[in-house]
C-alpha cells in the first residue's frame, strides 16, 4: 500500500505546486498587460477620471457640456460625450436647449433635490 501511496501523494503535490506557480505567473502577466493597456489609452482613462471628478462635486450635481468642454479640452464633442458615458454619466436637454450631464449613481440625490424644491 505504501509503494502506491507514497508517489501518488508526491505527484499530487507535486501538481498542486506547479498549479500556484502557474497560477500566480499568470496573475502577474494579467496585472502587467493591464498596466501596458492603461499606459496606451492614459488619455482616456484619465479623461474619465476627470469627468467623474467634476460630475462627483458635492454642491454641483450636474454639469453643462461647455463647462465639461471647457475643462476636458482636446476631444471633439461626440468623442466627449462618449468619455463622458463611460464614466457613467447620463444626459439631459433643459427647455433652453442646454446640454446637461450627472452621474447615474447620484439619481438619487438628484431626484431629493429636486422633491425639495432646489
Amino acid at each position: 500500500m505504501t509503494d502506491i501511496l507514497i508517489p501518488t501523494l508526491a505527484a499530487l503535490i507535486g501538481t498542486a505546486f506547479g498549479g500556484l506557480i502557474t497560477y500566480f505567473t499568470q496573475r502577474q502577466q494579467l496585472k502587467h498587460n493591464l498596466q501596458i493597456l492603461k499606459e496606451t489609452y492614459k488619455t482616456d482613462f484619465m479623461a474619465e477620471e476627470t469627468a467623474k471628478h467634476f460630475l462627483s462635486h458635492k454642491s454641483h450635481i450636474e454639469r453643462s457640456f461647455d463647462v465639461l468642454q471647457k475643462h476636458l479640452g482636446g476631444f471633439e464633442d461626440n468623442e466627449l460625450r462618449k468619455i463622458l458615458v463611460r464614466s457613467g454619466a447620463i444626459r439631459e436637454f433643459r427647455e433652453d436647449g442646454s446640454e446637461w450631464w450627472k452621474l447615474l449613481s447620484r439619481m438619487d440625490e438628484y431626484i431629493e433635490k429636486k422633491r425639495n424644491g432646489k
